[in-house]
């Protein structure tokens, strides 16, 4: 059974504006999602009736807000699959979970000669960790190439990897090019050189039904706010026995279980990894936006996206002097990026949000990838469970006025 997209658009409220007098027509959603009216009340709740710190006290407010946060962990290990709350620990974002990582296990694991091997197609989020890892430790970063039809080669993927390989990180979908990769192989060729598996999940945990466990990875980093939760919230997923052997990177209060003037020891995880107040109204926001992603189920979300992707492709093959930067179709995701002959993607961008319709151009976090693609920046329309095809024939239109105006 297909979305009731006109039910589920009722839930988020910014979906009533008006754009320049047009209906708002929001097809940015790689960038972050719209958030839908159980999240917003969760976290003005949070703050109207159980506002307190976490894990401080033994007061009746502290008690309501450490089981709401604690709740939220439990949410989104299950959405995962992950075995518990052990394995998740709450971060800023996917970048600061990637960074947790590179910091806490490379500094402390990569040696001179050791190998690093992440994609092509990495969000700078996934290659300048580590980049700059291998340049503290004089480990070696090592890339795997993409195929003409911007899929992995996962042949030479094999070949580049051998006992000097420690790791492999690779982003699970591709925000520039919509690549679906399959990582439950690139992590078994990892696994089969004794390397650890991480997977950058910032664009596949908001769209597809993710099982952790069944992808065999150590390491899963996504954000809240991609998947209709609010912004400063993320997780980092890692097997409990990774959680355990990873050192925290951020010292501070909550993330110790006994302290003296010269010595230190750690709680366990996931608290030893959030250091600080944490991010406690976001976290419950995080743990509702899952909520309301369980209830409309993830696999009729990807089946939604794939349709309109479907459409929107048939519609944009009318476009002669359109070139677009995307995989086949039966491993895209709901991203399409394109350029335009003789209109910069900027300009495509801001022309189209004359219409109201809210695109993304430029390097998307990937300005390697777009160098290796001979471009500087592509135009980048991304869909979610509450687009629609009348939405993509809006943007079509768009994209005609846009290009007959550069005409």
């Amino acid at each position: 059974m297909s979305l009731n997209t006109e039910k589920i658009r009722k839930d988020f409220p910014i979906l009533k504006r008006e754009i320049n007098g047009n209906a708002l027509v929001y097809f940015d959603n790689a960038s972050t999602s719209q958030k839908p009216q159980s999240v917003i009340d969760s976290i003005s709740s949070f703050y109207t009736n159980s506002n307190a710190n976490v894990h401080r006290g033994t007061s009746t407010l502290s008690e309501e807000a450490s089981e709401l946060y604690e709740g939220a962990h439990r949410k989104v290990a299950d959405f995962i699959g992950a075995d518990s709350i052990a394995e998740i620990a709450f971060t800023n974002n996917t970048t600061e979970s990637l960074n947790l990582i590179a910091y806490s296990w490379g500094l402390n694991n990569l040696r001179k000669n050791d190998e690093v091997v992440i994609t092509r197609m990495e969000h700078h989020s996934n290659l300048i960790p580590w980049q700059q890892i291998c340049n503290k430790t004089g480990a070696q970063l090592k890339f795997i190439e993409l195929n003409e039809d911007y899929t992995l080669n996962l042949e030479k993927a094999e070949e580049i990897m051998s006992s000097r390989t420690k790791l492999v990180s690779a982003v699970h979908v591709s925000n520039s090019l919509g690549t679906i990769n399959d990582v439950k192989t690139l992590g078994k060729i990892a696994h089969d050189n004794n390397a650890l598996m991480v997977v950058d999940g910032a664009q596949s945990a908001p769209h597809m039904e993710i099982d952790v466990k069944d992808i065999d990875c150590d390491f899963f980093a996504f954000s809240g706010h991609k998947m209709l939760g609010p912004t400063g919230i993320g997780a980092l997923y890692g097997q409990e026995e990774r959680m355990k052997e990873l050192e925290p990177f951020n010292f501070g209060g909550g993330m110790i279980s006994e302290v003296e003037y010269d010595s230190a020891k750690w709680n366990v995880s996931p608290w030893k990894f959030e250091a600080g107040t944490p991010n406690i109204a976001q976290g419950i926001g995080f743990g509702e936006a899952v909520d309301y992603l369980s209830n409309v189920g993830m696999n009729k979300i990807y089946k939604h996206e794939k349709e309109l992707t479907k459409y929107a492709l048939e519609e944009l093959e009318n476009f002669e002097d359109l070139r677009m930067y995307i995989p086949p179709l039966e491993k895209l995701a709901g991203i399409i990026s394109f350029t335009m002959e003789g209109i910069h993607p900027h300009d495509i961008s801001a022309l189209v949000d004359e219409e109201g319709v809210a695109i993304r151009g430029g390097h998307h976090c990937t300005q390697p990838l777009m160098k290796l693609l001979g471009i500087d920046a592509t135009a980048r329309a991304s869909f979610y469970l509450y687009n629609t095809k009348e939405e993509i024939d809006i943007f079509v239109e768009a994209l005609k006025k846009a290009r007959d105006l550069f005409k």
